[in-house]
């Protein structure tokens, strides 16, 4: 085995080694302690709190390609501009998408971010510090999670047909008649766009995931 990893570490490919031991078993270290940390974010403070699975393949497969896209990238000496160029690419294309909710886009951030201290953490950060930071951004998000913001908003896009009742003098009356039809302890509401053609408004609903009308 020791003959093996002493031949691969020879071999090079266009002036490149095959195998560089050392960095090698950094970049495995570190990717195993960044998908610790980052699954531990997803799966057990973001989807309890919201029982969205959809975020949590995009969160964890964003987080896998930037930490490798930045650790492998890093001796470019590119480091922090690349990390905000990063931030600049996937502010361009949240833009170019599907709007999403505000705590996704937050969830989305800590997960870059997460990744990007992770992979460009260098000799100069001591692995207490980085220990540290990560233990942070854990205790911070849990401490909101769970304990501060127990109860979790939830919201709504609805086609709504009476649309007499979007007056702002009758918002106590959409309000009791959301609140009948969906059967739901709705805390607010906002119109979002009206359709005087076909008599019907898009209306957003806010309510509370654990509290019934």
């Amino acid at each position: 085995m020791n003959e093996l990893l002493l031949l691969l570490t020879d071999l090079e490919i266009f002036g490149t080694d095959f195998f560089d031991k050392k960095d090698f078993f950094e970049l495995l270290i570190k990717a195993v302690f960044n998908f610790f940390i980052i699954a531990y974010i997803v799966r057990y403070l973001y989807y309890p709190a919201t029982k969205n699975k959809d975020y949590l393949f995009t969160y964890l497969l964003i987080s896998i390609t930037v930490f490798f896209l930045c650790f492998l990238l890093e001796n470019v000496k590119l480091q922090l501009g690349f990390a905000l160029g990063l931030f600049a690419i996937f502010g361009i294309i949240r833009y170019r998408t599907d709007p999403i909710p505000i705590k996704e886009m937050t969830y989305l951030f800590i997960v870059i971010g997460v990744s990007v201290i992770n992979a460009l953490a260098n000799k100069k950060i001591s692995h207490s510090e980085l220990l540290f930071a990560n233990f942070i951004i854990i205790a911070v998000t849990y401490g909101l999670e769970k304990i501060w913001l127990l109860r979790h908003e939830t919201r709504k896009t609805i086609t709504y047909e009476k649309i007499e009742l979007i007056k702002p003098s009758k918002k106590e009356e959409l309000m009791a008649d959301l609140k009948e039809r969906t059967g739901l302890n709705i805390t607010r509401i906002e119109v979002r766009r009206i359709d005087f053609l076909r008599d019907t408004a898009q209306i957003r609903i806010f309510f509370f995931e654990d509290e019934k009308a």
